[in-house]
């Protein structure tokens, strides 16, 4: 038989995300201090969003609005990442996109945090864009998963395929 793994992932519902930012443009064309600020929030490419205002405070109400939605619908904030509101034409343009995947030096950085650990017997090996963490013991497991919960990496990780 083979040793208990699990997968370190960073990934988001796509589903959830346009839930959100439906939910958001919705809640854009319909509030009272949005009216005449042509606010509007949507895709502009596959993981890009594109939120456009007359003005900089309401480009920035708009990106909050939007960060609000993904929370209620379960979506952690760090898998979002927006810009600064910036001037093109009349309107300002805040351009964020969503965190999919680990990057090679963010998997390197939770790898050697398991490693300094010393649990016996417990690997982590990069696949990619996610992580692979197998050992002898479940135990060994489910300390490794407190572990990374309890440390900030800047980055939503989710535990999937525990087996």
């Amino acid at each position: 038989m083979a040793d208990p793994s699990f997968d370190v992932v960073s990934k988001v519902d796509r589903q959830e995300v346009d839930n959100a930012l439906n939910q958001a443009a919705k809640e854009l064309s319909q509030r009272f201090d949005f009216r005449g600020t042509d606010t509007s929030i949507s895709w502009s490419g596959d993981e890009a969003i594109t939120i456009e205002s007359g003005t900089e405070e309401r480009a920035k109400a708009a990106v909050d609005v939007f960060k609000e939605k993904l929370i209620k619908r379960g979506i952690s904030l760090k898998a979002f990442e927006a810009g600064d509101p910036a001037v093109s034409g009349k309107t300002y343009k805040v351009n964020g996109k969503i965190l999919q995947g680990i990057a090679a030096d963010k998997a390197k950085e939770i790898s050697k945090t398991i490693r300094d650990e010393k649990l016996k017997g417990v690997q982590a090996q990069i696949q990619g864009d996610q992580l692979r963490v197998s050992g002898k013991k479940k135990d060994d497991l489910q300390a490794v998963i407190t572990l990374l919960k309890s440390k900030d990496f800047g980055i939503a990780l989710q535990f999937v395929n525990y087996r």
